[in-house]
């Protein structure tokens, strides 16, 4: 499948002036790792291409060392000729560019989809290589590359690997399957600067990032369905200088509780409540879980949003700004100095 696939992104790319490589909004590892390893893919391989790099929201810090970076953009303009690569959004919406380039998803620019999510139906792209059981986007750009017998430079291997460590957590998640083992140690021979990567992600933290993650830890409370949940408010946002994408990581920390069924952690984000669900057990599917409010993801790791406000009353609490149907995510009572509602 994949090969077949990989001959018709082939297609898809010489037959374009332009290729836009776009990911979804709030770039983690994996998101810009497959975006910058593709687009340096494609400026070795296309001739006479150009690759713009597109997304809605910077890089976090953590990613600035990533090759290539320093060419995103966050603006998109089409024109006769172009192409498109969504990477890592299994929807339109992700990428915040559905309502102002409705013709990206509608069939009008030739568009290829790279994506490890799970989805319900075949993709949205001319061509969509969708592989569920696989840890990572990148992973599967480093697969494509083989189809397409592309060499990987150390720069563009520096970013697939980047994608494939976030995504399995360096290599500990239980996704890290024989395959990723394999890909990694291709990507090593090739030149990718594992060390720097790591140097970078694993072993570097804001002291706005700590603070906030403090808080976090501070507030675990355990839920009588067997649940390690913890809150952020915009409050703690504002008193830790942090920025919501230094929250990445603290979920494993949560998740690191002996006998928790799962994990989670609400967070406030300018008129909506985040939630992201983790969990070690084989017999909960947090994607089912997130699912109920619209959310999705694979059954190990997942997310949500949902309009309203956290406030910390025997519990905290999502207040919804609008109705909604399924039963909001509450946590046990809020420890003591948990911040109280105005």
């Amino acid at each position: 499948m994949l090969s077949q696939s990989a001959q018709q992104a082939r297609a898809l790319f010489m037959g374009a002036s332009r290729i836009h490589c776009i990911c979804h909004r709030n770039p983690d590892g994996d998101a810009l790792g497959s975006l910058l390893g593709i687009a340096l893919l494609l400026e070795a391989h296309v001739p006479g291409v150009t690759v713009l790099r597109v997304c809605l929201d910077p890089a976090p810090e953590s990613l600035d060392f990533l090759p290539g970076v320093v060419r995103l953009r966050s603006t998109l303009t089409l024109q006769e000729g172009d192409a498109a690569i969504v990477l890592d959004a299994a929807e339109p919406k992700l990428t915040g560019l559905h309502e102002s380039h409705p013709q990206l998803f509608n069939g009008s620019v030739p568009l290829l989809m790279l994506d490890h999510h799970p989805r319900k139906d075949a993709g949205f792209g001319t061509v969509n290589i969708v592989e569920s059981s696989w840890a990572s986007t990148c992973e599967i750009v480093a697969a494509l590359a083989q189809a397409l017998d592309w060499s990987i430079d150390p720069d563009a291997a520096t970013c697939l690997l980047t994608g494939i460590y976030t995504d399995t957590g360096g290599l500990l998640h239980s996704n890290t399957s024989a395959r990723v083992y394999r890909t990694v140690a291709d990507l090593l021979r090739r030149g990718a600067r594992q060390q720097a990567m790591v140097a970078a992600v694993f072993r570097t933290a804001k002291l706005s990032t700590l603070r906030l993650w403090g808080r976090v830890l501070e507030r675990i409370s355990l839920s009588d369905d067997g649940g390690a949940i913890a809150a952020v408010t915009q409050a703690d946002f504002r008193a830790t200088g942090a920025h919501p994408s230094e929250l990445t990581g603290a979920i494993d920390y949560v998740n690191a509780i002996p006998g928790m069924r799962f994990s989670l952690i609400l967070s406030e984000r300018d008129g909506l409540v985040k939630g992201s669900l983790r969990t070690l057990r084989d017999d909960v599917d947090v994607a089912a879980m997130a699912g109920k409010f619209q959310g999705g993801g694979h059954k190990k790791a997942a997310g949500f949003s949902v309009p309203g406000s956290l406030q910390p009353e025997l519990r905290w609490k999502v207040v919804p700004s609008t109705p909604q149907e399924a039963p909001l995510p509450q946590a046990p009572s809020a420890p003591p100095g948990a911040p109280q509602p105005a």
